[in-house]
């Protein structure tokens, strides 16, 4: 088993090795040193964590631009106002953090490069809520200078699809071929640490057959981190499967050809058998207990779609999050992406299907 993937499973098992366009190196990497795992240190907290450190050394001086809100509560669009404004104490912590950020994410990436299976990667790309900003995308801009300035040829920029999307996208990437056949859509599931996404996703297959066009259509999202209490993992699990039902009568509704597929992306590292043996500790309750497996839970409440036997194939959200990217990285043979979220998400990708790849480099 490499880095946690499944090995010797066909594109059909759960957490597959071997997908229909790539195959996965490497993913749910959990690095460690002395100080604890290095993800946490390019996380949206440690992002947050690096404010605070600004404010305070300006509350020395009796200067705190952000005032009396706790750095954790501030809005990633004030913070990219701020950055963008006259004020010139409040850019500069912004500014300050930013740098900092970038310079750890650049630490990150270098260990990252450094395992055997991420080794000649050349092009990562950077998903989660994080790169939705100006903030992130200004730090995976310069972490991307500060690689290439230290002598690694490696690409590094800011996810193409919209981040939320990008994660039900990716799910199409999941489907055999053949689950397409005379349908025009299907159901995605992105599970994440603060928020659960369930889409309908417009495959537009017959106008680009590599899914480049797949598109969210309809989406339905709930933030479960904010509830109080919180959430038990049986009633979030209800609310998910609530959330598909109302989007199955939707698509029912539009008269589009719903294919009886769920695809999933959820944190940890996912058994062929769809149970989870680690990294599901910021989900609600549960979810890594050997009676708990959620593609079960979803076909036994959807059993069928448009009168055929529901087909429910999960992965880790971070690898779902970079299938997104399948159409847009030709050009490389070997590719990652890393999530910046609650926590760090990571996936190296490797093309099987190389017709693109007459123009991929083989550097």
């Amino acid at each position: 088993m490499a880095g946690g993937t499944a090995n010797g499973h066909s594109a059909m098992a759960h957490g597959a090795r071997d997908l229909p366009s790539v195959t996965i190196d490497d993913y749910n990497i959990e690095l460690a040193n002395e100080e604890g795992f290095i993800g946490d240190r390019v996380s949206k907290g440690a992002f947050r964590d690096l404010v605070e450190d600004w404010r305070e050394k300006l509350r020395q001086l009796g200067d705190d631009p952000l005032g009396d809100i706790p750095s954790q509560d501030i809005s990633k669009k004030r913070l990219d106002r701020l950055l963008l404004s006259d004020d010139v104490l409040g850019a500069g912590l912004v500014f300050g953090a930013v740098e900092d950020f970038a310079q750890e994410l650049a630490t990150v990436v270098r260990r990252f490069l450094r395992q055997k299976d991420w080794r000649d990667t050349q092009a990562i790309v950077v998903g989660g809520g994080f790169s939705d900003s100006l903030i992130g995308r200004f730090a995976i801009s310069r972490a991307a200078v500060i690689l290439r300035a230290g002598g690694l040829d490696v690409r590094l920029e800011p996810i193409r699809n919209y981040p939320d999307e990008a994660g039900l996208i990716g799910a199409a990437h999941l489907a055999p071929a053949w689950i397409f056949s005379g349908y025009d859509s299907l159901l995605a599931v992105d599970i994440g640490g603060s928020n659960f996404r369930a889409g309908v996703l417009v495959t537009n297959r017959k106008k680009n057959p590599d899914l480049s066009r797949a598109a969210v259509w309809r989406s339905e999202h709930w933030r479960h981190r904010c509830e109080e209490p919180p959430p038990s993992r049986d009633a979030a699990v209800e609310r998910l499967i609530g959330m598909l039902r109302e989007l199955i009568v939707r698509a029912e509704r539009a008269r589009l050809k719903l294919a009886p597929f769920i695809g999933v992306g959820c944190p940890g590292l996912i058994e062929a058998d769809g149970s989870i043996t680690r990294g599901g500790q910021n989900l609600p309750g549960n979810w890594e207990s050997s009676r708990f497996n959620l593609p079960d839970a979803l076909r036994q409440a959807l059993p069928e779609i448009d009168g055929h036997e529901t087909m429910v194939l999960m992965h880790n959200d971070a690898v779902v999050q970079g299938l997104s990217e399948v159409p847009n990285m030709g050009a490389y043979a070997r590719w990652g992406v890393l999530t910046i979220g609650t926590g760090l998400g990571n996936a190296r990708f490797t093309y099987r299907n190389r017709e693109n790849g007459e123009k991929a480099q083989e550097g």
